[in-house]
């Protein structure tokens, strides 16, 4: 229980990327009403798509210093690009520094994504992404290194090799991607990048998991307040946001 009077069911910080317009309007529509989900700014200087995410993961521990004297259930860094970039074992590292500046569990997107794919006993993944090459690469490095089989990698086209280009895509950039993709031989889908706007790509999934960045966020933080609504997986989640979500989006950017 939070001591706001907003957010009785919990309070959750965020870490997202400066330019990102996307991880505070998706986990709105992802996490119950009665929580309360604070946001802080990550910050680099950097012209360099590359270095400024690595300075995001970097600076872990001095972004969630700046919420001061809020102590949340648990707390998400939004950017799955810097993980990739670093490594498992850098990432780590700089969790335990937030975490000790927090007082709180710290998750990253990429560590909430492992622990959906474990608990659905994913072994082979197919990675939609609007990553230029170098950062695709990392990313399909960072999950063969957790043991998962990327079986195909569909690449989601933006209009530069900017990171930031992703900001400007769509749902329906998502979807349409993978209406055209060969999805076959794999145990799920994973939309990576929580800067692309993904929900309403999820809404019809068919026989195969879809999950993206965010919606695993979501639900690894309600997971590690104890809050039942997270369900046995993100797909599982009880807290209807595919209600919320109507309005939002055009009913033809589902997949």
């Amino acid at each position: 229980m939070s001591g706001y009077d907003y957010g009785r069911a919990g309070i959750f910080a965020v870490a997202t990327p400066q330019a990102n317009p996307t991880v505070e309007a998706e986990l709105r529509i992802l996490m119950p009403g009665d929580t309360l989900v604070c946001a802080a700014r990550c910050i680099s200087a950097s012209g360099d798509p590359a270095t400024r995410l690595v300075d995001y993961i970097e600076e872990m521990a001095g972004t969630f210093a700046r919420f001061d004297t809020i102590i949340p259930a648990a707390a998400g860094f939004a950017c799955t690009g810097s993980s990739y970039l670093v490594g498992a074992a850098r990432e780590a590292q700089s969790v335990r520094a937030a975490e000790a500046v927090i007082s709180a569990p710290v998750i990253t997107a990429t560590r909430a994504i492992a622990d959906a794919l474990a608990v659905m006993n994913v072994r082979r993944l197919i990675l939609a992404a609007p990553y230029p090459a170098p950062l695709l690469d990392a990313a399909c490095a960072y999950w063969s290194a957790e043991g998962v089989e990327i079986v195909r990698v569909v690449p989601i086209r933006t209009s530069g090799a900017d990171t930031r280009s992703i900001y400007a895509l769509s749902s329906q950039d998502a979807a349409l991607s993978l209406a055209g993709a060969d999805l076959s031989g794999a145990d799920a889908v994973l939309l990576s990048g929580t800067g692309m706007p993904t929900l309403g790509a999820l809404r019809a999934r068919g026989a195969l998991a879809f999950i993206s960045s965010n919606l695993c966020l979501a639900w690894s933080l309600l997971r590690a307040a104890g809050d039942r609504r997270a369900g046995e997986h993100p797909g599982a989640m009880t807290t209807g946001w595919q209600k919320r979500l109507h309005g939002n989006v055009d009913d033809g950017e589902c997949l």
